[in-house]
């Protein structure tokens, strides 16, 4: 559990970074390549095409992190590549060498020649880096940037409609799947326990399309402090802007669901969604509920009558996995094959 603590300064402070940060999102792509147990009907495919397109030039991003968790001096937000990389090679001394020994702490092999050679600051070993973290942008993100661009501009936006009409907190504890907000404590599930106390220097939330585990923290030694969560469907990008095709939408949702959050881009009742299905009501009535807790629909009341409806990210998925088309009237049998779309990754 990962609990933040506000003061009332804080809750004014808190802002959505506005444009995707580099290198932060390609953390988030390098720490979903080596997670290979996570998400790999959907993602193994991906981490084969990467895995097999990077350079040798990148190799030394594995010496850095020899181990589950990157030293902290990568953590930078900075909006641009180049003000990235220079961000990293400003780190201070004290904090490259005191990182380098944390993630080497009780770790079995010697840190490589070029790793001890950076943790004494010599400049050789920083171009060894900025070559190694240029090239993996070029190849994992570069392709896919401007989809990661228009990606976060919805995602911005998004949250800055829930804050003007619904007010700070209810954007936190929509954020993330079970956060909780109790007084001046944000909770949420997360690799703990952390408390961390923001005293007034505010949060920064910052979205990745890369990375579908748990949000990550960085706490700087000065200024404020940066949340890094999954945004979007969770699905792997493609240069195309088509992630995948529908036939990986329907293993993960099922076809019928498939079906209808195609249909809920219009409001339907239960009912209408079940004669639209050509299921019974009380089916459509728990797929409505499984797209509901996974955010991709949403259920109002109405007289007698509940009425759903695809949110945005629901729209954002299916915008991603195919071209939009209508619903079915009958039991649905729509086309899977993928045939005409790109491939997926």
């Amino acid at each position: 559990m990962i609990r933040i603590h506000f003061t009332a300064a804080d809750f004014a402070r808190v802002r959505f970074a506005s444009r995707p940060a580099p290198l932060q999102e390609l953390n988030a792509a390098l720490m979903m390549l080596v997670s290979g147990h996570r998400d790999e009907l959907l993602f193994g495919r991906w981490r084969q095409r990467v895995a097999r397109s990077l350079p040798t030039a990148v190799e030394p991003l594995g010496d850095l992190v020899p181990g589950a968790v990157a030293p902290a001096f990568l953590d930078v937000f900075s909006t641009s590549l180049r003000e990235g990389l220079d961000t990293v090679r400003a780190s201070h001394p004290d904090v490259v060498r005191s990182e380098i020994e944390r993630v080497y702490a009780g770790h079995g092999a010697p840190a490589p020649l070029w790793v001890r050679d950076l943790h004494r600051g010599d400049a050789g070993a920083w171009q060894v880096l900025r070559r190694a973290q240029h090239a993996a942008f070029e190849t994992v993100l570069g392709p896919v940037w401007p989809l990661v661009q228009d990606l976060h501009q919805a995602e911005f936006t998004r949250h800055a409609l829930t804050v003007a009409e619904h007010g700070i907190g209810t954007a936190l504890t929509g954020l993330l799947p079970g956060a909780r907000l109790h007084g001046n404590v944000w909770e949420f599930d997360g690799p703990g326990p952390q408390d961390v106390s923001l005293h007034g220097r505010g949060l920064v939330l910052v979205p990745t399309f890369h990375w579908t585990g748990h949000p990550v923290v960085a706490d700087p030694p000065d200024g404020p402090l940066f949340l890094t969560y999954p945004a979007g469907p969770g699905l792997p990008l493609s240069a195309t802007g088509a992630p995948g095709t529908e036939e990986a939408l329907a293993a993960v949702l099922g076809r019928t669901r498939l079906a209808a959050l195609f249909l809920l881009a219009e409001e339907h009742t239960t009912g209408d969604l079940a004669r639209r299905l050509g299921v019974s009501d009380a089916t459509a009535s728990a797929h409505a509920a499984a797209l509901r807790g996974a955010g991709l629909i949403t259920t109002v009341r109405a007289g007698r009558a509940v009425l759903h409806r695809r949110t945005a990210l629901g729209g954002l998925l299916v915008r991603r996995g195919g071209p939009e088309r209508a619903g079915p009237r009958t039991r649905p049998r729509p086309d899977l094959s993928g045939a005409g779309r790109p491939a997926g990754p």
